[in-house]
């Protein structure tokens, strides 16, 4: 259509007002609101309420990258000052206390804090099944047993005498509440957390190390058993064990030689995982006259990988409803419970599953979320679309752990149509 020369100004008028009305935020013309200044805002009139974000109506707004980087520093620092409100006289007694079961601590700073933050070294005595006047005397042992060039070092005391100190389910909640009140009082770098101990202590590595090991950097037993535990679960962070060689005790040298052939040969099918370093200490018995502290040396090197290529996760007796960026909702797990899965430019593979549901955590330095994501088991497609990026997900992963460097930003949650036949993952090597 040809406008005619009255008509021409008259359309000319309408376009500019229209263009008015578009950019002027009274215009009564529905406009998406910010969320990041509607998360301000709520967390200025809410602050002792995070936990109640993701059920406002604005946490399942989908968020930009640049959003979600904004969003992860309010919840954040509003988390932090939570913390530092309702903690403090834990934090400063380093003494915690969860179900009628308390944990005292020691705590040492060594040189300079780095800019991004001192690595922490938890470092758990030996003793175990002994009086109680014993097992403090390991505790007072471990506090002075080894020495780091910088970060900050803790030597917990066990909440109980039993032989299974360290391992038992109680030590996770634990553990996980002092490295969240590291986080908000110490600012220490979540990605470089590390954990010993020695004797009844390296009993713990052993157990904790697979079952924690997307909240550690690196791991160095020394001196223990592992009972039943097996080191699949290790495939993201490098471990190491030291063991004198005529340890003889329970078997403990014979089984540490057992461990290096597995950890080898897990190296060997999967070469870009199982970091590790096996000491057999020559002609040492159960003390190793400290010549384990190059373990503990060893560990600083290294900086937690939160978002691996592989996640292997091998369910313990004590179970965990999250590792690295996958999730299984408590009603689907189960002891010994196996999960392998992959994920390369986007794509996510399920290698094996003994659950039939199943979530990946997301965020952009894992996969470009401004793409389709595919999921797929078997050659069969569970998923293929965007996921998006929400608040909802963010808060509740801040949560979960009080960890910043762990927040995932989106969710995809798939149902498997039906459980692998074995319980060994093909590149396990077992």
């Amino acid at each position: 259509m040809t406008l005619t020369k009255l008509q021409l100004p008259f359309a000319i008028s309408m376009v500019c007002l229209l263009i008015f009305y578009l950019a002027e935020p009274d215009s009564g013309l529905a406009t998406e609101p910010d969320p990041v200044a509607t998360l301000n805002d709520f967390l200025k009139k809410n602050e002792a309420s995070l936990s109640e974000i993701s059920q406002q109506p604005f946490a399942d707004a989908a968020l930009t990258k640049n959003q979600s980087a904004e969003v992860l520093k309010l919840l954040t620092e509003a988390h932090h000052r939570k913390l530092r409100q309702s903690r403090r006289e834990e934090h400063e007694a380093k003494r915690l206390a969860i179900g009628g079961l308390v944990m005292p601590y020691h705590m040492e700073i060594f040189g300079e804090r780095p800019e991004a933050g001192y690595g922490l070294y938890i470092s758990m005595h030996g003793g175990g099944g002994a009086p109680k006047r014993v097992n403090d005397g390991q505790w007072a042992n471990q506090k002075r047993l080894y020495q780091i060039e910088e970060g900050i070092y803790i030597a917990p005391r066990a909440p109980t005498d039993t032989w299974n100190l360290w391992h038992q389910g109680h030590i996770d909640q634990f553990f996980s509440r002092l490295l969240e009140n590291m986080f908000a009082f110490e600012s220490i770098d979540p990605d470089r957390v590390y954990i010993t101990g020695y004797s009844a202590g390296g009993d713990g590595v052993f157990q904790l190390a697979p079952r924690m090991a997307d909240r550690f950097a690196a791991a160095a037993m020394m001196a223990g058993h592992p009972n039943e535990t097996e080191p699949l679960g290790l495939r993201n962070i490098p471990f190491t064990i030291h063991m004198g060689e005529r340890d003889s005790a329970y078997n403990r040298n014979a089984l540490a030689v057992q461990w290096k052939e597995k950890l080898a040969e897990l190296k060997l099918q999967d070469p870009k995982g199982y970091e590790h370093w096996v000491e057999i200490h020559k002609g040492k018995g159960h003390w190793v006259d400290r010549q384990d502290a190059a373990g503990v040396k060893w560990m600083a090197q290294f900086r937690r990988n939160i978002v691996p290529d592989r996640v292997v996760w091998l369910q313990d007796d004590v179970l965990h409803d999250r590792f690295y960026w996958l999730a299984v909702s408590p009603q689907h797990t189960a002891e010994r419970q196996l999960l392998n899965v992959s994920h390369q430019d986007g794509r996510f593979t399920i290698e094996h599953s003994d659950t039939t549901e199943l979530s990946i955590l997301l965020r952009d330095d894992l996969a470009d979320l401004d793409q389709s994501i595919t999921v797929q088991y078997k050659n069969e497609t569970l998923f293929d679309g965007i996921a998006n990026r929400t608040l909802g997900n963010m808060v509740n992963t801040l949560i979960d752990r009080g960890d910043p460097k762990s927040v995932f930003s989106a969710r995809i949650t798939v149902q498997i149509p039906h459980q692998s036949e074995s319980n060994i993952p093909a590149n396990s090597g077992q």
